[in-house]
C-alpha cells in the first residue's frame, strides 16, 4: 500500500487513465497496482523510438549516421507494426478487452499510437527532404529524379530498363473475375490505374522485384558505357543516385501495350507477423518454423502505406480490397520503404561517417596469451564493441583444435549470415569434438537463417537440439570441456550480447569468462536441461529464467531495503534494455518508498513512472541513445558495502522472465566488479551529452550539465580508454 495523500503527477496517459476532468481533482493513489502509476508499454516504445529519430537530426552527427539513424527509425516502426500494433489489432478486432498495466483498451492504444506516430513521420520526411538530402547533395551524393536526367542518361536507361529490368517485372491484372494478387509483407508495389479501349478502367499491380538493386548509379557528367556500371559503386562522388521505382513508373506504358496507364501509386503493406509455433501440434519442429516463415508473409493487414498524392481511385481502391480502417492508413513524403536506403550506408565515404573504432584487444587476451591459465586464477571481462569481439571467437576457434578438449556446448540465437562460431563448432566436431549446439529456431525474423545453420550443423554429427517446447532459448552460453593433467577442467564464456562479430560491432555488450567451479558446474546442469529431461530449477550462482530469475533480483531489493531501513544506505543501479514486469517494478517502487536510491537507466521501453512523489521520488531514469546500441544488462545492489552485481541476457519483462531460458551470472571478484561498477555502470549513469531523463509526465528530456560539471559522454569515454576492464595481476603490472 501507499499512503493515500498521494496524488498522481501529470501526464498525457496518467491524465487520460484518471477519468477526471482539468479541474477536478484525481483520486489519491492508494495501491501499486493503479494504473497511473505505468507507462503504456507501445506509447513509450514510440517515446524510446523517437530518441532515434532526435539522433538522426543532430547537426553535428556525420550525414551518413544521421542516414543511419534515419533508417533504424523507419525499420523500428516497421517491426513496431509488425508485432506490436498487430496485437492490438488481434484484441480490437475480437472484441477482446486486456488492459495493459497502464489500464488503456486495445482501441485507445491504437488511437494513441497513430496520434503519436504521424508527428514523428511527418518530422523525420521533412528532415529528409529539407536538410538531409539537400546536405547530402552539398556532399556531392546526389539523389535524381528521372524527370531531371539528361537526354543521354535517358536514352542509356531505356535500353537499361527494357534489357535489364523489363524482363523480370511481371504485372498482375485485377480482374472482378480472379482473386486480388496476394501482397507480400513489405515489398514495394505499384497500383496502375489503366484505360482499356475494350473494358474501360481496369486496374493491375506491378511489385518492385528485390533481387535486383534499388539504386541506380550514374556517372555524373559523363555517360554511362555498360549496364554493369549502373550498379552499387563506393564512388559516390563521381555518381548520381536514382531510385528503381522512378525509373520503373517512367515505363509503365511498355507494360500494359494497347492500354493507356492513367494513374499510378506506390504502396506498400505491413502484416501480421506474430505468428505463433504450434509447437505441441508439430511432429517437426523445423518444419513448424518453415511453415510459420511462410504464413508470416501473408497475416492480416494492420498498415497500409501510399504515396502522398495518391489518386483518389486508386486510394479507393486500396482501402476497399485490403477492408482497412482509416487509422491503418498512412500517407507517405519521400522515398517509399525507407529502411531500405541501409545499402547506402555502407558507401565509402569516410568524410560523412564517424571516426571508425579499432576495438582493442586487452591482456589477458593478446596474442600468446594462455587463457586457460589466467581464467585458473580469475574471471576476465570484455566490453564490445571497445574490446574486439575476435577473443570470443578464439575462444570456440582454439578448442575445437585444442587435442585437449573433450567437449563443447554453445547455444545459437541470432549468429548472422556468416558465423565464425558455426564454422568454428564443425571445424570442432571435424576433429573428433563432442559437440552441442542448442539452436533457437524461434528467433523471430531469423528462423530461416538459424534452420540453415542447424542442418549444416547436423550434416556434420553436431548434436543439435531445437529449445524447450514452450520456450525460447536467450541464454548465450559457451562451456568448453577440457582434460588436463589435475583431471577434466572446464570454462566457461557466459555473454550479455549474440554469438555474432557483426552486431558486436554496434551492440554494446560485455562478455565473462570464467573457470569458476560453481558457475562451470551450473551452466553444465542448465545444458543438460536443454538438451535432456530436467526438473532442476534451482542453481548454485546463477539466476535462470523461467525459474530463479524475477524471485532472485526481487529478493535482493527486498534485502536492500531492509539493509536501507537499518543502516540508509540503500543504493541499487540497473542498465538494461527494457523494463516492463509489474513485480520488478514495484518492488523498485517498494525500495524508493523505504529511501532507497534507484538509479535505472533503460535505453528502450520503460513502464515504470520516476519522480511520483512519495512512490518514485528516489527513482532516477536515464536512456542513452548514440553511435552503438546500449545492449548490456547490470544489476547492481551495494548491500551495505558487501556489493553484489549480476550481468546477463535477461531484461525485467514477462517474456524474459517467464517465457525463455535466461542466464544471469554474479561477478564475485571483488576488484573486478569495482571496475565495472565505476569504469563502465556509473559512468554511464553520469551521461551528460547522450544521455536523456524520463520525467514523471513521460517525456525524455536531455540531461544538461550544471553550471561547472564536467561533460560526460559515456560512449566517448569508452572509446578513449586505452586499457581494459580487468583489473591487472602483480604480474602484469611488473
Amino acid at each position: 500500500m501507499v499512503p493515500t495523500s498521494l496524488l498522481p503527477v501529470g501526464g498525457e496517459v496518467g491524465d487520460d487513465m484518471s477519468g477526471k476532468r482539468d479541474n477536478e481533482k484525481p483520486e489519491p493513489i492508494t495501491s501499486l497496482d493503479d494504473p497511473r502509476l505505468y507507462f503504456n508499454r507501445e506509447i513509450n516504445w514510440i517515446d524510446f523510438n523517437s530518441k532515434v529519430l532526435e539522433e538522426a537530426m543532430t547537426p553535428s552527427t556525420p550525414l551518413l549516421e544521421q542516414l543511419k539513424f534515419l533508417v533504424i527509425f523507419f525499420n523500428n516502426l516497421d517491426e513496431f507494426f509488425m508485432v506490436r500494433v498487430s496485437g492490438l489489432m488481434e484484441q480490437y478486432r475480437n472484441g477482446i478487452f486486456a488492459p495493459s498495466s497502464d489500464g488503456i483498451p486495445a482501441s485507445k492504444q491504437l488511437a494513441i499510437i497513430r496520434k503519436r506516430v504521424l508527428p514523428l513521420l511527418a518530422e523525420a520526411q521533412e528532415y529528409w527532404s529539407k536538410s538531409l538530402e539537400p546536405r547530402l547533395k552539398d556532399a556531392g551524393m546526389r539523389f535524381v529524379e528521372y524527370k531531371d536526367l539528361s537526354e543521354k542518361h535517358r536514352n542509356f536507361l531505356e535500353g537499361y530498363f527494357k534489357n535489364e529490368i523489363y524482363p523480370v517485372l511481371t504485372p498482375q491484372a485485377i480482374d472482378p473475375g480472379r482473386p486480388f494478387p496476394v501482397i507480400s509483407n513489405l515489398s514495394l508495389n505499384f497500383l496502375v490505374q489503366l484505360a482499356d479501349p475494350q473494358k474501360g478502367t481496369r486496374f493491375a499491380r506491378l511489385k518492385i522485384p528485390k533481387n535486383v538493386s534499388r539504386f541506380i548509379f550514374l556517372p555524373r557528367n559523363k555517360k554511362a558505357k555498360t549496364y554493369e556500371s549502373l550498379g552499387f559503386t563506393s564512388n559516390i562522388h563521381h555518381s548520381d543516385i536514382l531510385f528503381l521505382e522512378d525509373l520503373v513508373e517512367h515505363y509503365l506504358d511498355l507494360l500494359f501495350p494497347g492500354l493507356h496507364v492513367t494513374a499510378s501509386a506506390l504502396f506498400r503493406i505491413t502484416r501480421n507477423t506474430d505468428v505463433e509455433i504450434e509447437e505441441d501440434e508439430s511432429s517437426d519442429l523445423i518444419e513448424a518454423v518453415k511453415d510459420l516463415v511462410d504464413r508470416r508473409n501473408f497475416g492480416e493487414v494492420v498498415r497500409l502505406e501510399v504515396s502522398s498524392g495518391v489518386p483518389r481511385e486508386i486510394f479507393a481502391f486500396l482501402v476497399r480490397h485490403f477492408h482497412l480502417a482509416p487509422f491503418q492508413i498512412y500517407k507517405r513524403k519521400g522515398p517509399m520503404a525507407f529502411s531500405g536506403l541501409w545499402d547506402l550506408c555502407a558507401v565509402d565515404r569516410p568524410d560523412l561517417k564517424d571516426e571508425p573504432l579499432l576495438p582493442r584487444i586487452p591482456p589477458p587476451f593478446t596474442e600468446g596469451a594462455n587463457l586457460y591459465s589466467v581464467l585458473r586464477r580469475r574471471d576476465v571481462v570484455l566490453y564490445h564493441p571497445y574490446d574486439s569481439f575476435s577473443p570470443v571467437l578464439d575462444f570456440v576457434r582454439r578448442a575445437a583444435v585444442d587435442p585437449k578438449v573433450v567437449a563443447i556446448k554453445q547455444t545459437l540465437y541470432r549468429v548472422g549470415t556468416e558465423s565464425p562460431v558455426v564454422e568454428a563448432l564443425i571445424n570442432a566436431r571435424k576433429n573428433g569434438k563432442q559437440v552441442t549446439a542448442v539452436v533457437e529456431l524461434k528467433a523471430r525474423f531469423d528462423e530461416e537463417r538459424n534452420i540453415n545453420w542447424a542442418e549444416a550443423l547436423e550434416d556434420v554429427g553436431v548434436h543439435v537440439v531445437y529449445g524447450l517446447v514452450g520456450f525460447k532459448i536467450h541464454a548465450k552460453l559457451c562451456l568448453v570441456v577440457r582434460r588436463e593433467a589435475e583431471g577434466i577442467a572446464r570454462y566457461v564464456h557466459i555473454g550479455t550480447g549474440n554469438y555474432n562479430p557483426i552486431t558486436a560491432k554496434v551492440y554494446t555488450d560485455l562478455s565473462f569468462f570464467t573457470a569458476d567451479k560453481a558457475i562451470c558446474a551450473d551452466v553444465t546442469d542448465l545444458f543438460n536441461a536443454m538438451t535432456g529431461y530436467s526438473l532442476k530449477e534451482n542453481y548454485q550462482q546463477l539466476l535462470v529464467s523461467p525459474y530463479t530469475s524475477r524471485s532472485g533480483i526481487i529478493s535482493r531489493i527486498e534485502r536492500e531495503i531492509c539493509r536501507h531501513e537499518a543502516f540508509g544506505d540503500g543504493y541499487i543501479a540497473f542498465k538494461m534494455n527494457q523494463l516492463v514486469d509489474n513485480q520488478c517494478i514495484q518492488a523498485l517502487y517498494r525500495a524508493s518508498m523505504a529511501g532507497v536510491k534507484v538509479r535505472l537507466q533503460v535505453r528502450g521501453i520503460c513502464c515504470l513512472r520516476p519522480g511520483v512523489p512519495g512512490v518514485s521520488d528516489n527513482i532516477e531514469v536515464t536512456s542513452i541513445v548514440g553511435r552503438f546500441l546500449e545492449h548490456v544488462r547490470i544489476f547492481y545492489f551495494n548491500n551495505g558495502g558487501d556489493d553484489e552485481m549480476f550481468i546477463g541476457s535477461a531484461d525485467l519483462m514477462p517474456r524474459n522472465l517467464d517465457r525463455r531460458v535466461e542466464v544471469l551470472v554474479p561477478i564475485h571478484d571483488k576488484a573486478l566488479r569495482d571496475s565495472i561498477r565505476d569504469n563502465i555502470l556509473e559512468i554511464h549513469l553520469r551521461d551528460n551529452q547522450k544521455a536523456r531523463r524520463l520525467d514523471p509526465d513521460g517525456v525524455y528530456r536531455r540531461i544538461e550539465p550544471l553550471a561547472g560539471e564536467s561533460l560526460v559522454d559515456s560512449q566517448k569515454i569508452m572509446m578513449a580508454r586505452t586499457w581494459g576492464w580487468n583489473p591487472p595481476e602483480r604480474s602484469e603490472e611488473k
